[in-house]
């Protein structure tokens, strides 16, 4: 679970381009399900995210993560968070190209103190259960935007995190690829008993996940 309280992020405060970007911001993400952060270019939607996920830092207020608590932004703190709580997927999906499908997935699992005969089980595992298994062996460079999301999406499995991080996934994906891999987003959340938070400012992609919250000018409005 995910307990934001008060939440505030400036950027260059005290200056004269001073930008109250995130406003009291108090939300909570349960323990399982889809959840869609709904809201236009410069709402915030991102700001939020990466304060949830370690990636940039806060002024204000504090977050309680799995249990625990960051009153301030804490980069020990955070990095054990992100190593041992969560995965992320992103827009561009950061993959490497000149490299199989496995060998990305399997990335993931390089911190783990596991076997090798362990890891390959894993990235089967998730391969088989994205239905990209017989992908394993091709290079990324040769699949389209669709499949290289699943890629994405499978590292981010991989390490069984309990929360999943998605910046925009469907943003470089044409509309029926949008919702197939919204669609499997969802499944994943049940299947994996995980909390996915996505961030979109797509209407009618966002209607697809289990809860929407809506953002304006750095405040949750709905």
């Amino acid at each position: 679970m995910i307990k934001v309280n008060q939440l505030e992020k400036y950027f260059n405060k005290g200056k004269n381009n001073e930008l109250h970007a995130l406003k009291g911001v108090s939300v909570t993400f349960e323990d399982k399900g889809l959840v869609c952060i709904l809201g236009e270019s410069g709402s915030g939607k991102t700001t939020l995210l990466n304060a949830i996920g370690g990636l940039d830092t806060f002024q204000g207020g504090s977050m309680e993560i799995e249990g625990i608590t960051l009153n301030k932004y804490d980069p020990k703190a955070v990095e054990k968070i992100r190593n041992d709580k969560y995965g992320y997927i992103f827009q561009n999906y950061y993959l490497l190209q000149d490299y199989t499908v496995a060998y990305n997935v399997k990335l993931a699992l390089n911190t783990f103190d596991i076997s090798e005969e362990e890891k390959d089980e894993r990235v089967e595992y998730v391969l088989q259960k994205l239905d990209i298994a017989k992908y394993k062996k091709k290079l990324v460079s040769q699949l389209s935007g669709g499949q290289q999301q699943r890629v994405a999406i499978a590292r981010a499995l991989a390490a069984a995190p309990a929360i999943i991080l998605a910046d925009e996934p469907t943003g470089n994906l044409d509309g029926k690829t949008s919702q197939d891999v919204l669609s499997l987003l969802k499944v994943t959340s049940r299947k994996f008993a995980q909390t996915i938070v996505m961030i979109t400012h797509n209407e009618e992609i966002a209607q697809l996940a289990d809860r929407i919250i809506r953002i304006e000018d750095g405040r949750i409005i709905k």
